[in-house]
């Protein structure tokens, strides 16, 4: 992508070479900006398949920075979650897609390999540097910039700073005085690669409550590239791998899933999971994403497709500020937006753990009873909780949201649905066709380029005011699709003009050429007299 103004000369500094801070050097070296990535390791560990499963629109983030359609391409695409109890099977949940992605719903593929692409990108990057065996141990910031503080006697300035040093963020923490709180359950999960040949298991998830072969708790199971399925057993707090191993029960235990035939293990950890937030995810110059920010029980995969989507909202806004497209106000919206983000998964994934593993009797009995009603009852099936799967987040509560009274959120959509475009809401995905431009592209990948103006058939054209570098393009929804598929994945009516942010997200529906300008500045967190004419 092409970009304007002029960037800074200090680089913003990433803390942390994840799939989160490797994400976000990319994407604020897309917008043109010098980054430096810290990373206390003293190179790549590649081991074990970990946050193995990714979502379409985050697919599409990475897509923005040219790895999305390879991690897909590389991974087992499934479309079906399946939930049984006991041995029944009690429901499957497919996924929908307003728009024409050209991701699935979910795509299987280790952590090892996301990074590896990522990696690759980033060694393609002039523009991102990664400096590894730099322990992070303090952060400084004033009104010019942050100084990051190394084990090595090492100090690294830069503008702004985003820390996604993952879990055991605790000096970065320290450092910004963020609290985390939240709690750990006392469960342990068993999670085991293996590679075997499971017939009809390879484009669908599984999830078992008390089957016959682990009585009173859970098996989750997913497929991954090379036939090879991970396996995740809700085991005792007791639960010693070292002592299962040399039993022969761990083998037992594979053998109970996938019944008597050749497998390997391939890999194999023992995991508490947490549910955990941060207080602040913006101190001052620094913003704080990824497991660094929030952590969530796996159930439903939102740990690492939240952290990506952290990833882009951080970067854009990073971007708008230091070339002076907007002040540094609009960093205060990260906060607003992926804070609000965190609590949502936090709601969800605690709602979910709390119907896996009951704190009290008369919560196991209430389970107990949904699950064997849920054979023959739609309703409570409902109320069967095996995990809300990964989705993006609804910034309808935004500062930076017009809303429109046409356009009431409903709430939270059911499960594999997502929410109708309205503003707040991510922008449905469709190939569009760009007058003067060769290449069909999709209306996500244009919305990407910076503030996207959307003019329905019988809505006036925006008479924009000279906004400088700031890049804002404005396009008739007929030039950019002649036929019906655009405008029936929005919803659109002829009236109206729509407003897209740098992260495809809808800031504004409006019927009114001169609401435009004020939907703009507040999407930018500018005064509105700094986009009208003089």
């Amino acid at each position: 992508m092409t970009t304007s103004g002029t960037p800074p000369e200090a680089p913003v500094v990433v803390i942390g070479c994840g799939p989160v801070g490797q994400t976000t050097a990319l994407l604020l070296a897309r917008w043109g900006l010098r980054v430096v990535v810290l990373d206390g390791r003293p190179a790549r560990d590649l081991v074990g398949s970990r946050a193995i499963c990714q979502q379409r629109d985050v697919l599409d983030v990475w897509d923005s920075v040219g790895v999305g359609a390879e991690i897909a391409r590389r991974g087992v695409t499934w479309t079906t979650a399946r939930t049984f109890h006991r041995d029944s099977e009690v429901f499957s949940v497919e996924f929908a897609d307003r728009g024409r992605s050209p991701f699935p719903p979910f795509v299987n593929v280790s952590q090892c390999l996301t990074e590896e692409l990522l990696d690759q990108a980033i060694a393609a990057q002039p523009l991102v540097e990664v400096r590894w065996g730099h322990q992070v141990t303090g952060i400084d910031q004033d009104d010019r910039g942050v100084s990051v503080s190394c084990a090595d006697g090492t100090t690294v300035s830069g503008s702004h700073a985003v820390a996604c040093a993952g879990p055991r963020a605790d000096v970065v923490r320290t450092a910004l005085g963020l609290t985390f709180d939240g709690q750990t359950f006392g469960d342990q999960f068993l999670i085991c690669d293996i590679r075997t040949d499971l017939p009809g298991w390879q484009t669908e998830r599984r999830f078992y409550f008390d089957p016959g072969w682990n009585p009173g708790r859970q098996v989750l199971i997913h497929p991954c590239p090379e036939s090879t399925f991970r396996i995740d057993w809700q085991v005792p707090p007791d639960f010693d791998l070292a002592a299962e191993e040399a039993s022969g029960g761990l083998d037992r235990r594979v053998r109970q899933v996938i019944g008597d035939r050749d497998h390997e293990i391939v890999w194999k950890s023992v995991y508490r999971f947490h549910s955990r937030v941060v207080d602040r995810m913006r101190v001052g110059r620094v913003l704080v994403a990824g497991d660094a920010a929030h952590l969530f029980s796996p159930f439903g995969a939102r740990g690492l497709n939240s952290g990506v989507l952290d990833a882009e909202n951080a970067a854009w806004k990073l971007a708008f500020v230091l070339r002076e497209w907007a002040p540094e106000s609009l960093l205060d919206s990260y906060h607003d937006e992926r804070h609000a983000a965190a609590v949502e998964n936090l709601d969800v994934t605690g709602a979910t753990m709390r119907f896996l593993v009951p704190r009290n009797e008369e919560e196991a009995r209430h389970r107990l009873d949904v699950l064997e009603r849920a054979a023959t009852d739609p309703q409570a099936r409902a109320e069967v909780d095996s995990g809300r799967l990964a989705e993006p987040f609804w910034y309808v509560d935004s500062p930076l949201t017009t809303p429109d009274d046409r356009r009431p959120f409903p709430g939270r959509p059911a499960r594999g649905d997502v929410p109708v475009p309205a503003p707040g809401v991510l922008v449905p995905d469709c190939p569009v066709t760009v007058p003067g431009r060769p290449d069909v592209v999709r209306l996500r990948q244009l919305a990407r380029e910076g503030v996207t103006v959307l003019v329905g058939d019988d809505a006036p054209v925006p008479d924009l005011p000279d906004t400088g570098d700031l890049p804002v393009t404005v396009h008739r929804l007929r030039d950019l699709d002649a036929g019906p598929v655009l405008r029936e994945a929005l919803g659109a009516r002829p009236d109206e003009i729509w407003v897209l942010r740098p992260d495809a997200h809808v800031a504004a529906v409006l019927t009114r050429a001169a609401d435009v300008a004020p939907a703009t500045a507040r999407l930018l967190a500018r005064p509105l007299s700094t986009l009208v004419h003089a």
